[in-house]
């Protein structure tokens, strides 16, 4: 096996022969591995001991030598590199998440190729395929269009027409209520669909108490677990009881509204989902709407604003709640009478 020095300059770390820190020199050596049923020859990283000469391991050496490895396997099986990946993401204007599912993959499968993982060459020709082929990029969004958000579906969709040079745009205007359920997103960083119905009902609730204007005109539907917006409910479900990862996009809101929403996160946003359900749960205006239901019986009936107004009215009375920051009186009792 031919060597070669590659660094003189010395470094110190733990010999397991000498049993000390010691001093070591870094060598080139070329090394034969077998993967994916081929014999791979790649030039990998050795670090030796200065005294005793025994091989050290370095895990800086060691994560470069296994980039190396992989850097070769990519170049025998012809394996999409990550920047194509990257490239793919840009191209068509979509999320690792969002391209994962429609291609049918685990949703965190394209975030663990860009860290580093390889493809299968099944999973690799199938992303070629996509980089390359505008029409199969297309026909694959179509057909998947159900298991992401409406968003990303139409962010995707314009892009394309754009590089097929379509003239039909598809609109990417967003509702005053999706405003508002991004902003939430994006302030609490990670939120699932059910958390986040509840903190639109709040926020919906404290808007009015303090400017007595509707946040938005959707009424809410008393469900099973608590207030939800359908219409919210429609676009983020394909996330289940995952985090929502959502899409960049300028928002309808004032400086007031985002005060207000931002107390809600700041203090209703510290909860878990499900305790945000309970909540929710001892609250007048869901209770007085499902009366006669059964627990888990399922039913669209309309919370209606003026009962929502009403009892946070009285709440606003009962905790003396003079300005925004006071709402945490309330959260902080509600808390309690659950646990």
């Amino acid at each position: 096996m031919s060597m070669r020095e590659k660094n003189m300059n010395e470094n110190i770390d733990f010999c397991e022969v000498c049993l000390d820190d010691k001093h070591y020199i870094v060598k080139e050596e070329e090394k034969i591995d077998y993967a994916r049923g081929k014999e791979i020859k790649y030039i990998r990283k050795q670090a030796y001991c200065t005294e005793c000469n025994s091989p050290m391991y370095i895990p800086q050496i060691n994560d470069e030598n296994l980039e190396a490895l992989y850097s070769k396997i990519r170049e025998v099986d012809d394996i999409i590199s990550v920047d194509e990946i990257k490239e793919i993401l840009v191209k068509y204007n979509i999320k690792k998440r969002p391209l994962s599912l429609l291609l049918g993959w685990g949703e965190v499968t394209i975030t663990r190729y860009l860290d580093g993982d390889l493809p299968t060459k099944n999973y690799s020709d199938k992303l070629k395929l996509v980089l390359n082929n505008v029409d199969e990029m297309s026909n694959l969004l179509e057909s998947n269009k159900d298991k992401i958000s409406e968003i990303a579906y139409k962010k995707c969709r314009e892009k394309i027409n754009e590089l097929k040079g379509c003239e039909s745009a598809v609109s990417l205007d967003i509702s005053k209520i999706e405003s508002v359920a991004e902003y939430l997103i994006i302030k609490c960083g990670e939120i699932t669909p059910l958390a986040l119905q509840k903190l639109l009902y709040y926020s919906q609730a404290f808007c009015k108490l303090f400017t007595d204007s509707y946040l938005f005109e959707e009424d809410c539907e008393a469900w099973v677990h608590g207030p939800v917006y359908r219409c919210i409910y429609e676009k983020y479900r394909v996330f289940g009881r995952s985090v929502i990862d959502t899409d960049d996009n300028e928002l309808l809101l004032d400086e007031i509204e985002e005060h207000v929403i931002n107390s809600v996160v700041r203090y209703f946003g510290c909860y878990s989902a499900k305790s945000l359900e309970e909540m929710t749960h001892c609250e007048k205006p869901w209770i007085i709407t499902r009366k006669g239901l059964k627990k888990n019986e399922a039913c669209n009936r309309i919370i209606e604003k003026e009962l929502i107004d009403s009892y946070f009215i009285e709440i606003k009375n009962k905790y003396n709640i003079v300005n925004i920051d006071d709402i945490k009186q309330y959260s902080s009792s509600l808390f309690k009478n659950i646990y």
